[in-house]
């Protein structure tokens, strides 16, 4: 098993440490938290090693685990890398694209695996509906959530909208041709709510809103393609696809399926309404591993840095839409 450490034992770096120790394809070594009053305590809850020096944790592993607030990534990689070990980096992958380039650099020459933390890649609500997501002309999203002081150290696109971004140019085969964007900072220093909206050449919309200052919690996407639309909850973990079939012989149509008739020219359509079984998983549990699937097998990592790098370019130039520069 590969061995592996994590770096910052917060909230997210709790999960990070549960879903290591529940993992039988990763071996924790331990983990390194600045803060010597937090790192005491998870030392003493999850009965493992809390290392006091960031050195020697990055020398006794094979995979560093940064969950480390954004804007101490780039620190905590470049030293990593140096160190020759792969890293598996949460999202957003630095704080400037710059500073993504410069890893993008040193890991290719280090020779060894990155792994961006877009969590969402691995929702299986997601993943049951990728399959049929073949070419999404108009994209929706909504990202909602109610205010928490974690996270306010980055504007909400680096914090919420993030997530959606890399969805969308994970689906949309094509090139960002405009953007144009809107944001309000209603009670931090960043913009808390925002609204985007991306252009491609393939002509694919994507029209992207991002709070943490709503009422109630929402992650929601809806994909408008020829013939369907698929929806996904990421947050209740749903997926259901409304596709339109032609009818060759109207006879054997499902007699259960909603028919539309267009007339001799264009025949009939039937709708079809699919709901795919969507499996409970554990989608950080299942990025690590897979991470570490891709290390063993000598493969790309599914959110590659590169991937991490194109999200982070398309939100600081959404935040340059506006007029609102973000340099950690």
């Amino acid at each position: 098993m590969l061995k592996i450490g994590v770096l910052g034992a917060g909230h997210l770096g709790k999960i990070h440490i549960k879903c290591i120790l529940e993992s039988k394809k990763l071996e924790f070594i331990g983990f390194y938290d600045p803060d010597t009053s937090i790192a005491r305590q998870v030392e003493k809850e999850f009965g493992v090693r809390c290392f006091t020096d960031i050195n020697e944790l990055i020398n006794a592993v094979d995979i560093v685990d940064i969950v480390t607030p954004t804007v101490s990534h780039f620190d905590c990689a470049i030293q990593s890398l140096k160190g020759f070990k792969h890293v598996f980096i949460e999202k957003p992958i630095v704080t400037t694209p710059a500073e993504a380039k410069q890893l993008i650099a040193l890991a290719e020459e280090a020779e060894v695996k990155v792994q961006v933390g877009h969590v969402e890649r691995f929702n299986p609500a997601f993943t049951a509906a990728l399959p049929y997501l073949t070419k999404p002309m108009f994209i929706e999203t909504h990202r909602l959530a109610q205010f928490n002081p974690r996270g306010t150290d980055v504007p909400v696109i680096l914090d919420l909208m993030i997530h959606d971004i890399d969805i969308v140019l994970s689906v949309v085969k094509s090139n960002i041709r405009k953007i144009s964007a809107s944001g309000v900072a209603v009670v931090s220093d960043t913009p808390d709510i925002a609204n985007a909206r991306l252009e491609f050449d393939n002509g694919c919309v994507a029209n992207l809103t991002a709070s943490r200052i709503s009422m109630k919690n929402m992650r929601k996407s809806r994909f408008f393609q020829p013939d369907a639309y698929i929806s996904v909850d990421f947050l209740d973990k749903k997926a259901e696809i409304l596709r339109m079939e032609n009818i060759a012989d109207p006879d054997k149509a499902d007699p259960l399926a909603m028919i539309i008739d267009l007339g001799e020219a264009k025949g009939s359509k039937q709708i079809i309404f699919d709901k795919p079984v969507v499996k409970p998983i554990n989608a950080i549990k299942t990025e690590l591993e897979s991470f570490a699937h891709a290390i063993e097998s000598n493969t790309n990592p599914l959110v590659s840095i590169n991937d991490g790098y194109a999200a982070l370019d398309v939100a600081h130039k959404i935040m340059e839409k506006m007029n609102y520069a973000f340099e950690g």
